[in-house]
């Protein structure tokens, strides 16, 4: 970037931002080839499943034009930030550093929870395998006080770089990470939804929803503990 006549920017944030998005995608790239068994394009995407079965024939343009194309444009909305920490050249500050421990804060998060998450899932496949009952919720560790914690740090992480383009005066930037995140809360109505149809977990699942908050960390309801003890 600095080879650009037109590129105006403080090295200093510059560095900071990229490596930050260095470690978001190294975890997220971490994560999708440990859920996949690390092999490549194994298996397909449940909610791409549902949609071929929903539409048939018609399926294919319809994933295209509202799964890929709207991809792309989310991308450069959710990107804008990266876009403005190299065209402002502004001192780093205070509200540089909160908005870097917020993106940590949440790739942290989200390593965590698709961690437990792993780990609930491979022990419910080895009973699976064993004949014995699976566990019907994960409501552990971070998964205790979130429906869907993995959701709230990936969020964090982009809102934090909100935070970077709010500083450096282009506040508009949040569009993106707002289009992003109602986004997300679509699919988590989706997720829910597939957890519900499924018998074994059903119940168990209807009073997480009660007891649990959907996406913000917070402490469950005491209708959960008595439910616990009896």
């Amino acid at each position: 970037m600095q080879h650009i006549p037109l590129a105006r920017y403080n090295l200093w944030r510059s560095r900071i931002v990229i490596a930050s998005a260095w470690i978001w995608s190294l975890r997220l790239t971490h994560n999708y080839f440990r859920r996949e068994k690390w092999q490549w394009g194994v298996r397909e995407d449940w909610r791409f499943t549902d949609m071929r079965g929903q539409y048939g024939k018609h399926w294919w343009w319809i994933s295209f034009f509202s799964v890929y194309a709207s991809q792309q444009m989310f991308l450069v909305g959710i990107c804008l930030p990266f876009y403005i920490v190299h065209s402002v050249d502004k001192p780093l500050d205070v509200w540089d550093f909160v908005a870097v421990a917020v993106c940590l804060c949440g790739i942290v998060i989200a390593y965590f929870a698709d961690t437990q998450l792993h780990e609930f899932v491979t022990r419910n496949e080895k009973l699976k395998e064993l004949g014995k009952p699976m566990v019907p919720n994960l409501d552990r560790g971070l998964w205790g006080y979130s429906r869907h914690p993995n959701y709230f740090g990936e969020q964090l992480w982009w809102w934090g770089l909100v935070i970077i383009a709010w500083n450096l005066g282009h506040g508009w930037a949040f569009a993106g990470a707002f289009v992003n995140s109602m986004c997300l809360a679509y699919v988590t109505v989706l997720v829910e939804q597939r957890m519900l149809k499924q018998e074994y977990r059903a119940e168990a699942y209807r009073l997480y929803q009660k007891t649990t908050s959907v996406w913000i960390p917070w402490f469950r309801s005491s209708a959960f503990a008595r439910k616990k003890d009896t």
